[in-house]
């Protein structure tokens, strides 16, 4: 029993990772057909991840693998996906006063947070996965067993841990100096000084305050 809970947690650890860095080559190529420019965009101060993909990653195993028929994985992937990206992007604002999209513009937006072509997305995505994606992931299932894989899985923990915690903190205290609030110890001194808003905005560039 335990080591199926330990099976389970490492395999849901990577669909997050490799969702989040998917997203990360997603939004890259997204932007270079669109805009026409190479532009990085990233969910986290360190390395090539963006956690909503990762999130959504997650929940499509958890409830599109259950599904068989690809028009169900498609809606089911448009519902999840565009709550998903509602509450990341209402979140956002709560918790660092900024958001990292707007879809007011778009045609059947709900609140900017989401639109109709995004949970269209959503589920073209959830249909690939569906087919493609969760079919190759089965057959790696494997590897989770071996010994160095497990090595590796914790030490990707370990750091991904720190980094999605470092980088909530170092929003959090941006937010802070928008607001005029000083340093209240050792520890908001350090991320004022290794966080400024320059790297900060360099990193997270296509997000704007609220």
């Amino acid at each position: 029993m335990g080591k199926k809970i330990i099976n389970y947690v490492m395999k849901i650890f990577w669909i997050f990772v490799i969702g989040s860095v998917f997203g990360f080559f997603a939004e890259m190529l997204y932007a270079l057909v669109y805009t026409r420019t190479l532009e990085i965009r990233q969910g986290l101060i360190y390395g090539p991840f963006i956690q909503i993909y990762g999130m959504g990653a997650v929940a499509y195993y958890i409830l599109i693998s259950q599904i068989q028929d690809p028009k169900k994985a498609f809606f089911s992937g448009m519902i999840m996906g565009g709550a998903l990206e509602y509450l990341c992007s209402f979140f956002q604002e709560i918790f660092f006063g900024t958001i990292s999209w707007d879809y007011s513009h778009m045609f059947m937006n709900l609140n900017g947070r989401t639109s109709l072509l995004y949970c269209v997305y959503w589920g073209i995505i959830a249909i690939a996965y569906l087919k493609v994606i969760y079919p190759a992931f089965q057959k790696m299932e494997i590897l989770l067993d071996k010994t160095s894989v497990r090595i590796v899985t914790v030490i990707l923990m370990i750091f991904m841990t720190f980094d999605i915690v470092i980088s909530c903190m170092a929003g959090n205290r941006q937010q802070g100096r928008r607001e005029k609030i000083p340093p209240k110890g050792v520890f908001d001194e350090f991320l004022d000084r290794m966080y400024p808003d320059e790297l900060l905005d360099r990193i997270y560039h296509n997000k704007r305050e609220v």
